[in-house]
């Protein structure tokens, strides 16, 4: 399940490569459309699962905040930045850079702390700048393989993901993974809509236009929540962050099949040092456990 779930969101990203580069749609409308119906077919679900608690978390001052909080600089952030990154780059380096989260969530829990992190993580922080050295130079120190615009959503789409995985922890811990998920989504995109309305479109329609749109919101939002969220239950989170590094091999494997993306050694290099990266940290984490 998981390794579905981090597959869809991989391939997701591909899809909208494909939209953004070959049939003219913009991320705005994407983003926006995504989020609005995402959000109501997983608040949907949570109705069904959990009736009573759906509008609970409005009646709570401290949660009303936190779930704004989370659903514009969350939500729609990590969101928006993504596909930003996939229209001035390419799927395979947008997904990588996001992957950069765990070593920035690392540094902050270290400054937090106000300790220095344990060599083995120092060691998987330093595999991540080197990964992101080798992944936006192309291991040519004086050029970038890919724009500066992609380079930057990239690493902000790090640092929203980063934000998104740490500040509804309890959230998530009260209400649940749904209804908290759901309604984030339904926010960032009501909020977005003021920006960019849904009826404001540009791109060509087509029968793969529309399959790709329709894989983006099912397969890359839905249904890859929904198996990721239930994979929790047969193996343990370690397991489950590990085998989600699967999201940015999988969109770097079909960006280079489907859409022709150029990757050298040093861009996949550069990816596994990343991929490596999350793969220390989670058994950190474990050890620790």
């Amino acid at each position: 399940m998981v390794l579905l779930g981090a597959s869809f969101w991989g391939v997701s990203g591909t899809a909208a490569q494909y939209l953004f580069q070959k049939q003219g749609f913009s991320p705005e409308w994407l983003t926006v459309m995504r989020l609005l119906i995402s959000g109501v077919l997983l608040l949907g679900i949570a109705y069904k699962k959990e009736k009573n608690l759906l509008w609970g978390i409005w009646k709570n001052k401290t949660d009303r905040i936190s779930i704004l909080l989370f659903g514009i600089l969350g939500m729609l952030a990590v969101q928006y930045t993504y596909f930003a990154a996939i229209k001035e780059g390419n799927a395979a380096t947008a997904t990588v850079l996001q992957y950069l989260a765990p070593a920035l969530i690392t540094c902050y829990a270290a400054i937090r702390a106000r300790s220095l992190p344990s060599k083995t993580v120092a060691v998987s922080v330093i595999f991540a700048i080197l990964g992101t050295f080798l992944l936006v130079t192309g291991g040519q120190i004086h050029t970038l393989s890919i724009s500066g615009w992609a380079v930057f959503w990239g690493i902000t789409s790090a640092f929203a993901l980063a934000f998104y995985t740490l500040q509804p922890k309890k959230l998530l811990l009260k209400w649940g993974s749904a209804l908290v998920v759901g309604w984030g989504m339904l926010i960032g995109g009501i909020f977005f809509s003021l920006i960019h309305p849904p009826w404001r479109f540009s791109g060509q329609w087509s029968l793969s236009s529309l399959a790709a749109v329709a894989f983006v919101i099912l397969f890359g939002t839905i249904l890859a929540f929904y198996f990721y969220l239930e994979s929790t239950k047969y193996i343990s989170a370690t397991e489950v962050s590990l085998l989600a590094s699967a999201e940015p091999l999988s969109a770097t494997f079909i960006s280079i099949v489907w859409l022709q993306v150029p990757f050298g050694l040093a861009e996949w290099i550069g990816t596994l040092c990343i991929v490596g990266t999350i793969t220390i940290l989670s058994i950190v984490k474990a050890e620790k456990k």
